[in-house]
């Protein structure tokens, strides 16, 4: 694979890892997108739709002035223009309101001009070139008004008379008057599709959670399957759910059955395998002499390796199991209790923390693992054993509690440490026991993922710091 192409894999690995994870938030972001785009093209639907209308209805306006002032207005017989046009309108009468009406003559041989009230001086119009008349001689622009208002101009050159007499007319519209009125609905439609749009969102996003919940039930419900508080997803469901809810028992269920087969069969050799081995012990205490203390020592050593494989085998089985779960104080406390009292001579200590462990294993495991370490620690403890729990760090994602067990003993050497955790090694005969302890805690450390080591303790003796997994 080439330098580009990996990069290109660790830049999609980034922005998947950076890509919000949460269902509700990616459905609710995207509704609300959805929601502002739709809201904004429905804006400028309806604002340009008005627009529009408001302009054409606008131009029919001064168009039909228009028509009503040319007919409006006559030619006298001494040639100057006549007529008293009335359109209807009382802004044509308000000195500079932006609505005027104008008629000017445009051949020779015509005299006069009129203006309406509201047009107190004349109005620039362009030249024909810049606006040019149609083919129906009327055209029409924009141009400043008195007021300094924007204007919209209909102009049109008409025959008066049989003598072929011409007139302008002009009629003027307030433009600056219309885009403000269309401006106030843009800003009203705006407003009230806002307060609309977040009405939507907000619904929609409570419609969502709402919606979303039975998941939480789930995983509520999962948690619970997981710290060993319940055997099964319990409740009803939507229908969408069940399905899943159903699987996932089945597989719990189906989980626990390959468990209790597993312990069934390790039952089933054990017991097959037990008596053979007691006779051919008892058959080699009867031989006597070194054939038959070899006979022994090999069929002793087959009970232990059969006993410990057998335990590996059910650890085996059970530890990626979804119901086994030990509370770690309450173990240990009965455990200190036991061993106090065992031990008087001894001043055994625990100062459980506030918050609560819980293993990932089940509670036999646990007992042999602390037993045994308990047990090793008050052996060789000259008056004084120490025992804590603590929370650890994440060890391959996983959660971790520590387990820390100390003595004021003469300890182990650090050069021998690795030594006393091999199945059978004692440095100390003189000493009871089998030198199986620690080995059997190392397998079960190994076996449920955890880490075991043997330090100096502050004491002066042994410090054995177990680290096992917990369940968060």
């Amino acid at each position: 694979m080439t330098a580009e192409a990996k990069a290109g894999i660790s830049r999609r690995g980034w922005l998947l890892s950076g890509a919000p994870r949460s269902l509700a938030f990616r459905v609710v972001a995207f509704s609300t997108i959805w929601a502002i785009v739709t809201l904004i093209v429905i804006y400028t639907v309806i604002a340009a739709l008005y627009r529009e209308t408001s302009e054409r209805g606008f131009d029919s306006l001064l168009s039909a002035h228009l028509f009503n002032l040319i007919g409006s207005v006559g030619v006298s017989q001494s040639g100057f223009l006549t007529g008293s046009p009335d359109l209807g309108d009382l802004r044509f009468s308000e000195p500079q309101s932006g609505w005027y009406w104008e008629v000017e003559p445009v051949s020779e041989g015509l005299g006069g001009r009129l203006r309406s009230l509201s047009m107190t001086r004349s109005v620039p119009s362009p030249s024909i070139v810049e606006a040019p008349f149609n083919a129906s001689f009327q055209r029409n622009y924009l141009t400043d008004g008195i007021g300094g208002e924007e204007l919209e101009v209909f102009e049109s050159e008409f025959v008066l008379d049989a003598q072929n007499r011409v007139a302008r007319f002009r009629v003027m519209g307030n433009r600056t008057e219309l885009d403000a009125e269309i401006g106030i609905f843009e800003w009203r439609l705006f407003t009230y599709l806002s307060l609309f749009g977040v009405g939507m969102i907000a619904i929609n996003a409570v419609a969502i959670l709402f919606g979303l919940r039975p998941l939480g039930r789930v995983r509520a419900a999962l948690a619970q399957v997981r710290e060993g508080t319940a055997q099964r997803l319990g409740g009803t469901f939507p229908t969408e759910i069940q399905p899943l809810a159903n699987e996932t028992n089945a597989l719990i269920e189906n989980n626990r059955r390959i468990v209790e087969r597993s312990r069934t069969q390790v039952g089933n050799l054990a017991h097959s395998l037990k008596t053979p081995l007691a006779v051919l012990l008892n058959e080699a205490r009867a031989l006597g002499g070194d054939r038959g203390r070899l006979i022994a020592d090999q069929a002793s050593a087959m009970q232990s390796q059969l006993e410990h494989y057998l335990q590996r085998a059910r650890i085996a089985a059970q530890r990626d199991s979804v119901v086994y779960r030990t509370p770690v104080r309450p173990l240990l406390e009965r455990m200190v209790r036991v061993m106090a009292k065992l031990n008087a001579g001894t001043a055994i200590s625990f100062a459980p923390p506030a918050e609560e462990m819980i293993f990932a294993g089940e509670r036999e495991d646990l007992e042999e693992i602390v037993g045994n370490l308990l047990d090793n620690a008050m052996k060789w403890a000259r008056a004084r054993v120490v025992v804590s729990l603590a929370a650890a760090p994440p060890i391959d994602e996983h959660a971790m509690f520590s387990i820390v067990i100390e003595d004021d003993g003469p300890g182990i050497p650090p050069d021998r440490a690795r030594e006393v955790m091999q199945r059978g090694k004692r440095l100390d005969e003189t000493k009871p026991g089998s030198g199986l302890g620690l080995s059997i805690v190392s397998d079960l450390v190994n076996e449920y993922g955890g880490r075991i080591s043997l330090e100096r303790a502050a004491l002066g003796g042994l410090r054995a710091v177990v680290l096992l997994r917990r369940v968060e």
